[in-house]
C-alpha cells in the first residue's frame, strides 16, 4: 500500500510540474507575441492584452500547481489578497490618468518592478541553499543573482522615482562634475560589496545581512544620484534604460528560482528596453554614455550673433495660410503636451482635410518625455494612424510641404543640428521644418529647448511665430478658419 502511495504521489508531482512548465511555455509564447503587436500602434492594445492573459496564466499556474509539482505555496490568502489589492489600485490610476501623465505614469510602474526585484533578492538572500554554500561557499550562482537582481533592481526603482519626480515637475536637474565623480565611487562600491560578499568565508548568509543592507542603501543613492544630472530632452532614454533595468532583475529572479515565464518575461523586457535606448541614442547622434552625464546643454561659443529679426504672423494671415494650402505638415512637441492640445490639434487637422488640405503629423523618435510620447498622445485624440509619419520618412516630402506647423517642438527642428557643426546638437537627425515652404511656430515664448542654444529657425525668412498658449491659439486659429 504504501508502494502504490509512493507512486501515486510521483506521478502527481510529475503531472503536476509538467503542467506548471507547459504553463510557462505558453505564457512565454504569449509575452513573445504580444511583444511583437506592441511594434504598430494598431495591434498594440492588442498585444498588451494578449502579455497580461500569459501573465495571468503564469500565476494562476504557479498557485494552482506548485504544490501538485510537490512544492506548496504558503500563504496563498496573502498572495490573493496581494494580486486583488494591486489590481484594483492599478486600474484605479490607470483609469484617471491623463494621457500628458503617462510618462509619470510609466516611470512609476517601472519603479515598483525595479522594487519587487530588490525585494525578492533581500527575502531569497538568507535562504541560500546550504548545500550551495557547503559545496561551492558564497561564490555560488544563487548568490551572485540575487546580489545582480538587488543592486540592479534598487537602481531601477531609486532611479524610476527620481525620474518620474521630474517629469512631473517636482525634481529639478543637478549639473556637477563631482556628482558624475560620487557616481562612479559608489558603483566601484556596488562591485566591491558583490565581490567582499561572495568571497567572504561565511558559512551562514544571515551573517551577512548588515552588509547586504548597506549594499541596498549605497544601490539607492546610487540611483537617485545616477538620474538628477539628466534632464528634459534625454528623458525618454533614461526611461528607456531603466526599463531594460527593471528587465534584467526580474530575469534575475528567474535564474533564481528556475521559472521560465520570469526569466523569459525578464529578457524580453531587458533585451527591448536596451535595444530601444540604442535606437533613441543613435536618433540623438548621441553616445549612451553622454546621456547618462548629462551632456547637453553646453551652447556653442560665439554662435547666434547674425541670425535676424523675429517675425509674428497673426491669427488671420495663419488661418488664410493653412486654409488655401495643399500640404501641410504638424510637427508636435513636448509643448503640445503640457498644453493637452492635441485634441484641439486633431480638430484643425480634421478641419484642413475637409478643405481639401492633406495633413500629416511628424514625429521624432524622442520628442515628448518617453518612447513613443507623441504617438500616445495623437491616438488619444484618435488621429488616424496613418497620418502620424516617422521622422525618417517624412522628411524627404518636406521641401514639397506648403506649411509646416511646429507646436512645442524645438531642438527636434533646429537647423543648427545640420548646420552648425560647434552646435552641441550637431549631427542629430531632425524633422526638417526648415525646407518647408513656410513654417509657423506656435510657442509661449523664446525659451530656449534642452540643448540650451538658441533655434536658427525661429529667424529664418520664412518662419512666422505665433506666441501663446498652444491651447488657446490653436482654439483661435480654428475659430478664425470657420470664418472663411
Amino acid at each position: 500500500m504504501d508502494k502504490v502511495i509512493e507512486i501515486s504521489e510521483t506521478i502527481k508531482f510529475s503531472i503536476g510540474g509538467s503542467i506548471l512548465e507547459i504553463s510557462y511555455i505558453i505564457a512565454s509564447v504569449l509575452f513573445i507575441f504580444g511583444l511583437k503587436m506592441l511594434s504598430h500602434p494598431e495591434t498594440a492594445r492588442r498585444g498588451n492584452i494578449w502579455a497580461a492573459v500569459g501573465m495571468g496564466i503564469a500565476v494562476v499556474a504557479t498557485i494552482l500547481f506548485h504544490k501538485m509539482a510537490g512544492e506548496p505555496i504558503g500563504n496563498i490568502g496573502y498572495i490573493i489578497g496581494a494580486i486583488v489589492l494591486g489590481t484594483v489600485i492599478g486600474w484605479i490610476i490607470a483609469v484617471k490618468v491623463q494621457m500628458t501623465a503617462m510618462p509619470q505614469l510609466v516611470s512609476f510602474f517601472n519603479g515598483m518592478g525595479g522594487a519587487s526585484a530588490a525585494l525578492i533578492a533581500l527575502m531569497e538572500f538568507p535562504h541560500v541553499e546550504q548545500e550551495l554554500i557547503a559545496q561551492y561557499g558564497m561564490a555560488n550562482g544563487n548568490v551572485l543573482v540575487i546580489l545582480l537582481g538587488l543592486m540592479i533592481g534598487s537602481v531601477s526603482f531609486a532611479g524610476s522615482m527620481v525620474a518620474f519626480g521630474k517629469l512631473d515637475g517636482r525634481i529639478g536637474d543637478i549639473k556637477s562634475t563631482a556628482l558624475r565623480v560620487i557616481n562612479i565611487i559608489l558603483l566601484v562600491l556596488l562591485i566591491g560589496f558583490i565581490v567582499y560578499i561572495m568571497s567572504s568565508g561565511a558559512t551562514d548568509p544571515r551573517e551577512l545581512m548588515p552588509a547586504l543592507y548597506v549594499m541596498l542603501a549605497v544601490a539607492l543613492i546610487y540611483g537617485v544620484l545616477f538620474v538628477m544630472p539628466i534632464g528634459g530632452a534625454d528623458m525618454p532614454v533614461v526611461i528607456s534604460l531603466l526599463n531594460s533595468f527593471t528587465g534584467i532583475a526580474a530575469a534575475m529572479g528567474g535564474f533564481l528560482y528556475n521559472n521560465q515565464a520570469m526569466l523569459t518575461g525578464g529578457i524580453l523586457v531587458g533585451s527591448a528596453g536596451t535595444i530601444l535606448t540604442i535606437l533613441m541614442c543613435h536618433a540623438m547622434n548621441r553616445s549612451l554614455f553622454n546621456v547618462i552625464v548629462g551632456a547637453f546643454g553646453k551652447a556653442a561659443a560665439g554662435a547666434g550673433d547674425e541670425r535676424g529679426a523675429i517675425r509674428e504672423v497673426s491669427l488671420s494671415d495663419a488661418a488664410v495660410l493653412l486654409n488655401y494650402s495643399q500640404r501641410v505638415v504638424i510637427i508636435p512637441g513636448y509643448g503640445l503636451a503640457v498644453a493637452q492640445a492635441q485634441h484641439l490639434a486633431h480638430e484643425l487637422d480634421k478641419m484642413l482635410t475637409e478643405s481639401g488640405v492633406d495633413v500629416k503629423y511628424a514625429i521624432h523618435p524622442v520628442a515628448g518625455r518617453m518612447p513613443g510620447h507623441m504617438n500616445v498622445l495623437l491616438a488619444e485624440a484618435d488621429v488616424p494612424y496613418d497620418k502620424l509619419v516617422e521622422m525618417e520618412d517624412i522628411n524627404p516630402d518636406m521641401p514639397n510641404t506648403d506649411v509646416a506647423v511646429v507646436i512645442g517642438a524645438n531642438d527636434v527642428v533646429n537647423p543648427a543640428a545640420e548646420e552648425d557643426p560647434s552646435s552641441p546638437i550637431y549631427g542629430m537627425p531632425i524633422v526638417k521644418a526648415h525646407e518647408a515652404k513656410n513654417i509657423i511656430v506656435m510657442k509661449r515664448g523664446m525659451g530656449k529647448g534642452y540643448a540650451a542654444i538658441e533655434n536658427n529657425l525661429f529667424y529664418a525668412d520664412k518662419t512666422r511665430m505665433l506666441f501663446g498658449n498652444a491651447k488657446e491659439s490653436l482654439q483661435k486659429l480654428i475659430e478664425e478658419i470657420k470664418t472663411l
